[in-house]
């Protein structure tokens, strides 16, 4: 592992300027570029020290406030310890914010940050990868599908909603996509019902997409973000040497 430095940087998107944090290792030098998509309660700490692990690695990591159009994060007030039990409130406020993330805002903006990188200093030439969690498992697989020639790995966990009868469902971006794809499902997720699971892959597989999917035995829906009740250390454990390997295989 190497030392990193985190730095604050703003983007302009079509429809404003997007806050986002940039981890790079503390040498300077360009590396492989990853854009990092946030769960639902978005940019705070822990997605800032996710982005350090993956830096420390060896990795330019761009992590955008994908609700930028709604303020600067944290967009939300929240705890330290964010437990949706405890705040009944929690997702009345956040059903909405999620609802505005269409498909072809989101593909627009990934547009913004893609850009963003490839005159970006930090990031080295050619494609990227993106990682997402949660909701940004959909961003991600929006994104891969409408920039092909600049994805080249996809990697998301505890993803939901990836296949439904909705028109801009994700799942319906397979055709355009050439990023190869690792997906770790979480256990028993009311978000990504087991007929779900089986749409995605026979879309990936439908489409010629270089594809694993697995699903984490035991975790449950959110099982990488430290800072909720949903963590589960072996789940992210292998979370992170499922990413680092697809990495490595693409860069």
């Amino acid at each position: 592992m190497i030392d990193v430095r985190a730095t604050s940087v703003d983007i302009t998107t079509e429809d404003g300027v997007a806050d986002a944090c940039l981890v790079q290792p503390a040498d300077g030098r360009p590396r492989p570029a990853v854009l990092l998509y946030q769960d639902a309660y978005g940019l705070r700490p822990h997605l800032r020290s996710m982005a350090e692990r993956l830096a420390s690695a060896g990795y330019t990591v761009l992590v955008p406030n994908v609700f930028y159009r709604l303020g600067r994060a944290p967009v939300l007030d929240l705890p330290a310890f964010i437990d949706p039990a405890a705040d009944p409130t929690l997702w009345e406020r956040l059903g909405p914010m999620l609802a505005g993330l269409t498909p072809d805002l989101v593909k627009r903006d990934a547009g913004a940050y893609l850009r963003w990188l490839a005159g970006s200093p930090a990031a080295a030439d050619g494609p990227v990868a993106l990682t997402g969690y949660c909701m940004g498992a959909r961003l991600a697989l929006w994104t891969a599908g409408a920039h092909p020639d600049r994805v080249a790995a996809v990697a998301s966990f505890h993803g939901g909603r990836l296949a439904t009868d909705d028109p801009g469902s994700p799942h319906l971006e397979a055709p355009g996509i050439t990023a190869e794809l690792y997906f770790g499902h979480a256990d028993d997720d009311p978000s990504l019902p087991p007929e779900q699971v089986t749409r995605f892959e026979e879309a990936l597989t439908a489409a010629g997409v270089r594809h694993t999917c697995e699903v984490y035995a035991g975790a449950h829906h959110g099982f990488t973000q430290a800072d909720t009740p949903a963590y589960d250390r072996e789940a992210d454990e292998r979370h992170w040497a499922a990413l680092l390997g697809l990495l490595a295989r693409t860069f």
